[in-house]
């Protein structure tokens, strides 16, 4: 079916804000490939133009600068892999604490770490840009931070508080998650099966949470 804007205009079958939207996710799957593979200092706007197939004028219509790109393909990597923490803790149908954690770990990891670009963008090319960059960095770490003290305390219930409290331990996990993943995505093939690094990170969190390990 033939979709028109506002005022009518057509192309291709699409609308202006369908092509809008269309060539924003083009830049953004052209910046996981390059900046995940270059880096971020060695990337240009050009080189995302390129890798895109689109024009520079199309870039800036879409972005304020080459930043302003990191940090939306940043979201959409960290979007991506909450969304597949969640629907996998969603599919756990009989909710056996231990199956929980390891199928929210498998997915975590299959979201980020099994593909390289999108683990060197979220932990290693994220820092030291600017303070406006760090500072959404945190903002996005406090959300994962809410999002497993969240999950925990509906998980174990309110009579139990593990050791620090509930904030101190989601924040330790998660520091040691990041660790973990990003260590294992820059490893040289043959690399641990991604089961071997699961029961790391199960290992990890039954130092807080009972009847994991």
């Amino acid at each position: 079916m033939t979709v028109a804007d506002d005022q009518g205009r057509i192309y291709a079958g699409q609308s202006s804000s369908a092509r809008k939207a269309d060539r924003r996710a083009r830049f953004l799957q052209a910046g996981i490939e390059v900046i995940g593979v270059r880096g971020y200092a060695a990337t240009s706007v050009s080189d995302i133009c390129v890798a895109a197939g689109l024009a520079r004028s199309q870039f800036y219509s879409a972005f304020a600068n080459r930043e302003a790109l990191l940090v939306d393909v940043y979201d959409l990597i960290q979007d991506d892999a909450l969304a597949a923490v969640v629907a996998a803790l969603d599919d756990q149908v009989d909710r056996d604490r231990r199956a929980l954690v390891v199928a929210a770990m498998t997915a975590l990891v299959g979201s980020i770490g099994n593909d390289p670009r999108r683990a060197r963008i979220s932990y290693l090319e994220m820092l030291g840009v600017s303070d406006a960059v760090e500072q959404h960095r945190a903002r996005r770490r406090a959300q994962w931070v809410e999002f497993f003290e969240n999950t925990l305390r509906s998980e174990v219930g309110p009579d139990f508080v593990p050791p620090g409290g509930y904030r101190s331990a989601a924040t330790a996990f998660l520091g040691a998650l990041t660790e973990i993943v990003s260590d294992w995505s820059r490893t040289a093939p043959p690399r641990p099966p991604i089961e071997q690094i699961v029961e790391t990170m199960v290992a990890v969190l039954g130092a807080f949470v009972p009847d994991l390990t």
